[in-house]
């Protein structure tokens, strides 16, 4: 059953909790996604059987939770995960994140490493809003100017949206212009037929993580996405190991 937190900064973030075991698991959805998607219900299936604790929600302007999503941006969506690791969780937690929430992960698991067991990261897509306004067509640019956003269209469900607010705090929470140190096991899948985040960020950012235990698995043939039963079977095999 969906349950609701009411956030420090006034967000309604809805969440499902399931009682278990710590270190617990929290997942971190993708943009335009949602916590009920493939990757979210297989951890949770995964979970109950091991007796774990596992908690996801949906980031402001997603899913159930409140608001639109091109009001909110990284430092919005940071902010959400640090209230349910301090209103919901107690203990270290291994932060298992798609796309966007990869890069959530590793921004939580930078600034609150005590709280952290491990981190997985699936096709994780830090810094993409520099990568995309650096991509900006002139058209972009007079839609951005004009409207305050520009889209793109998705092979996912409904389209993307990328906000001057999304733009501006991805500028402030950049992972890889500045150290990122994690001291606990780190996990990153890559299916290497992904068409949104090029294969050179992912080899970038596993030599920029600076830890004693950063591993990167490349899946022949997986889009982004990543729930493919291989790439799954893999994202179950990368939290246990951690």
């Amino acid at each position: 059953m969906t349950e609701f937190l009411k956030t420090p900064q006034g967000r309604r973030l809805a969440y499902l909790r399931q009682a278990g075991q710590g270190p617990g698991l929290v997942f971190l959805h993708g943009f335009n996604s949602d916590m009920r998607g493939t990757k979210g219900q297989v951890l949770a299936d995964w979970a109950a059987t091991q007796g774990r604790a596992f908690l996801r929600l949906d980031l402001s302007g997603h899913g159930e939770s409140g608001g639109n999503i091109p009001d909110f941006g990284l430092s919005d969506w940071r902010e959400d995960v640090l209230a349910v690791l301090d209103a919901l969780t107690e203990g270290p937690q291994v932060l298992v994140g798609s796309s966007l929430g990869g890069w959530l992960a590793l921004l939580v698991a930078r600034s609150l490493p005590q709280r952290i067991a491990g981190v997985v990261t699936a096709a994780a897509a830090p810094d993409f809003t520099r990568r995309m306004e650096a991509e900006f067509t002139a058209a972009d640019r007079a839609m951005l100017k004009d409207k305050g956003h520009v889209s793109r269209a998705s092979d996912y469900g409904d389209d993307y949206v990328f906000s001057h607010h999304l733009l501006d705090q991805g500028r402030k929470e950049s992972i890889l212009d500045r150290p990122l140190q994690i001291s606990a096991p780190v996990r990153m899948l890559y299916g290497t037929a992904d068409a949104d985040v090029p294969m050179a960020d992912q080899l970038t950012l596993l030599d920029h993580i600076d830890g004693p235990d950063v591993r990167l698995t490349k899946i022949k043939g997986a889009d982004h996405r990543l729930s493919d039963p291989v790439s799954l079977s893999l994202l179950v095999a990368a939290v246990a190991d951690v």
